[in-house]
């Protein structure tokens, strides 16, 4: 019997080698392909924010994914939130996003959040995301939005994964002095959680888990 089949959508080469291993050892039972355009995060960051011809390209990869074979689609850039609910229209397999479960998850936890950003265009889809999972549970929950300035141009511009790491930790340990909740709002920091639990002691929450539990509960796994 074979296997069902899972498209990813990245915008982001760093987090591509990453998220597969991730979600091969962790969903063994799908086959996985990728579909990738760095050039959408490259204009997102550009315009701090989806454009049109963003969403119409995420809406052609969407049906590509289709067309492909996939039973469903995630979206792994937290930037293209827009993008990817428009893309549910334009196709007739379920278009999952990867941070949507996380936000479930830390509006359960605490009243009180931090929101860990190192992309500007991230900002303000994620505020948006996690603000309306806040409103939909009827809790009264505090938002704080932190960008970590200049992480991204470190390993983007400089090639400098350590000193990316170094001033997303700063932040993050900051964070953790005033709220209940660490919500690292970018796929592609799943791999520092290790780093970032050894030095707070409130919760850090990564997306990708959520991702492995939406494809499960899609495809009946």
């Amino acid at each position: 019997m074979a296997k069902p089949k899972v498209a990813i959508l990245h915008t982001f080469l760093y987090a591509v080698n990453d998220m597969q291993k991730f979600f091969r050892d962790w969903v063994p039972e799908v086959e996985i392909f990728n579909i990738i355009d760095d050039t959408l995060l490259a204009e997102a960051l550009e315009n701090k924010g989806t454009t049109p011809g963003i969403i119409s390209r995420y809406c052609d990869y969407a049906r590509i994914a289709e067309n492909l074979g996939a039973d469903c689609i995630l979206s792994q850039c937290s930037s293209m939130k827009r993008a990817s609910e428009t893309a549910r229209n334009c196709v007739n397999i379920p278009v999952l996003t990867l941070d949507t479960p996380m936000m479930e998850e830390a509006v359960s936890l605490g009243n009180d959040i931090a929101l860990v950003c190192t992309s500007n265009s991230t900002v303000s889809a994620s505020t948006e995301l996690l603000t309306d999972t806040a409103n939909a549970s009827g809790k009264d929950c505090k938002i704080t939005t932190y960008y970590c300035d200049g992480a991204y141009d470190a390993l983007l511009k400089e090639g400098d994964a350590d000193k990316h790491n170094a001033i997303v930790l700063d932040y993050v340990k900051k964070a953790a002095e005033k709220h209940d909740v660490i919500v690292m709002a970018q796929g592609s920091h799943y791999h520092l959680r290790p780093l970032l639990e050894k030095h707070v002691s409130i919760p850090v929450l990564t997306s990708p888990e959520g991702g492995v539990k939406q494809i499960r509960k899609v495809l009946g796994l």
